[in-house]
């Protein structure tokens, strides 16, 4: 990746970051059926429990990542987007990198995802799958659904420096 990333934990108050928030959301209310949507809205990414990170290149939001911590040592994976205008540069690999490592420094042993099933999402699937993820069943309280993919990774501890 040529692009020169900055990935930044995120409150959530700057306008950017709600808003590309907010469109991953509705983007996602505008393809799947609603009970088929997990994304988190701006009030759900505010839960103490989860840790939302934002991604700048030349001070223009790229893109957003977060995860939620569901037990002592296992987090999921939500709300991962890329603006548009960084689609294809590597911001997606690189928040996820990023994700990846705070979790590990968090003490989290696993993360856990849900993505979706259909062609509009074999690049995220893709990237999972490149990452180290693997399909495993429905996790927490999901429920067994057609439009849905489940997956895990192991996350070795972090070294200590």
């Amino acid at each position: 990746m040529s692009t020169s990333v900055t990935i930044v934990r995120d409150d959530l108050t700057g306008e950017p970051t709600r808003a590309l928030s907010a469109s991953h959301a509705s983007g996602m209310l505008a393809n799947t059926p609603v009970e088929s949507v997990h994304a988190l809205d701006l009030t759900g990414l505010q839960d103490p429990a989860v840790r939302v990170y934002s991604a700048w290149v030349d001070g223009e939001i790229a893109g957003v990542g977060a995860f939620k911590r569901f037990a002592a040592d296992r987090a999921e994976l939500k709300s991962m987007r890329v603006a548009d205008a960084f689609l294809g540069r590597g911001i997606g690999r690189a928040i996820l990198g990023h994700l990846e490592h705070e979790a590990r420094a968090a003490g989290i042993r696993s993360l856990w995802l849900e993505t979706g099933a259909g062609a509009d999402f074999v690049a995220a699937r893709t990237l999972y799958e490149r990452s180290g993820f693997v399909v495993c069943a429905p996790f927490g309280d999901y429920a067994p659904d057609p439009l849905s993919v489940f997956m895990t990774r192991e996350l070795a501890p972090a070294t200590e420096s």
